[in-house]
């Protein structure tokens, strides 16, 4: 497995396992409206582009027989990026895709997570936050990383109803923004 910087050349396969991750996560993916189809892939041209430009954002590849030449089958993706808190940077994962079914799931989430820590200490940024997701939990107990709560996303508008995730209870606001 190889670790690494993605080009604008991986921009279709990464596009595609995104595809993939989603119709995986949810068996009526195809039925979804566009809309929600859309808000829930992160691999959209300007996202792709965004995320190339951040320094802190790899791919994960199988390599064919020990072969240092691209083109091989992409397992998995983090994207990552500085972000100024007011008083010190942080680098935040926003997404980490893994090809469903692959036999090294765990050592893909685990090679990924450590490729952003590894870019985070040579940026002199010394802090990462990202959402444990199942894929993540194994590689953050083994990098020693420390849980200091849950993270929530809050979809306003139509998606507020078709959104991945465990809705918490309560009724929340409404387009309007009231209760």
């Amino acid at each position: 497995m190889r670790y690494r910087v993605f080009t604008e050349d991986d921009f279709v396969a990464m596009s595609d396992l995104d595809a993939l991750v989603q119709s995986h996560a949810d068996p009526d993916w195809a039925g979804l409206p566009e809309r929600e189809q859309e808000g829930r892939l992160r691999t959209s041209l300007p996202a792709l582009r965004f995320y190339l430009r951040s320094e802190h954002s790899f791919v994960a590849e199988e390599r064919e027989g020990g072969d240092e030449v691209r083109g091989g089958l992409l397992t998995g993706i983090v994207f990552a990026q500085s972000v100024w808190m007011g008083d010190k940077p942080i680098i935040l994962i926003t997404a980490c895709l893994l090809r469903p079914g692959s036999e090294d799931e765990g050592q893909t989430a685990a090679g990924l997570l450590h490729a952003v820590i590894k870019s985070a200490y040579d940026a002199a940024v010394y802090e990462i936050h990202y959402p444990l997701t199942p894929q993540l939990e194994r590689a953050a107990e083994a990098e020693g990383s420390y849980l200091t709560g849950r993270y929530a996303v809050h979809h306003l508008g139509s998606r507020q109803q078709t959104a991945p995730g465990e809705r918490l209870a309560g009724g929340g606001y409404t387009d309007a923004g009231r209760r």
